[in-house]
């Protein structure tokens, strides 16, 4: 039996519980939490975060073995989950707490992320709209209130497996 170590992967990609969902359903992701990350304010709640004054966004954070799932497989979850294209918005909901996302945990994570995004903008999918993803290093990731994790399903509407 194959001992890796796990890593960790974390995205925004506008309201966490559809993103979870669906990292949740790919094989070798171990665990998901929802949250807040990228921002200032230490220890956020929900209410604080959805004021936008925060600078966070909400994000999920996956631990995932890469013996199993590879990086770039997580990417093409987090590009097919939500529209890169749009700054601040997606679906409903709008503010900077929605924004796109990429919270790279490694070099290597950097590197694949702005090549995946590259590859992505110069794709016909979005019309060659700009990719307006952000790409930073991780920060402080605040886990968000116990309701919020597993959101879906616990509420009977999660997605379909995927991987």
């Amino acid at each position: 039996m194959q001992n890796t170590t796990l890593q960790k992967a974390t995205f925004g990609a506008g309201c966490f519980w559809g993103v979870e969902a669906a990292f949740r359903q790919v094989k070798g992701v171990s665990s998901t939490a929802v949250g807040y990350s990228g921002g200032h304010f230490k220890n956020p709640t929900y209410e604080d975060v959805c004021r936008g004054k925060t600078g966070h966004a909400e994000a999920v954070e996956v631990e995932y073995d890469p013996a199993i799932v590879s990086y770039d497989e997580l990417l093409n979850v987090f590009w097919n989950k939500h529209n890169p294209t749009t700054p601040n918005h997606q679906g409903a909901d709008v503010g900077y707490q929605y924004r796109s996302v990429i919270f790279f945990h490694t070099p290597e994570q950097e590197l694949l992320a702005t090549t995946s995004k590259d590859r992505l903008e110069n794709s016909p999918r979005f019309n060659k709209k700009p990719i307006v993803t952000e790409i930073v290093s991780a920060s402080q990731f605040y886990r968000a209130e116990e309701y919020h994790q597993q959101y879906l399903e616990k509420h009977g509407r999660a997605s379909s497996r995927i991987g």
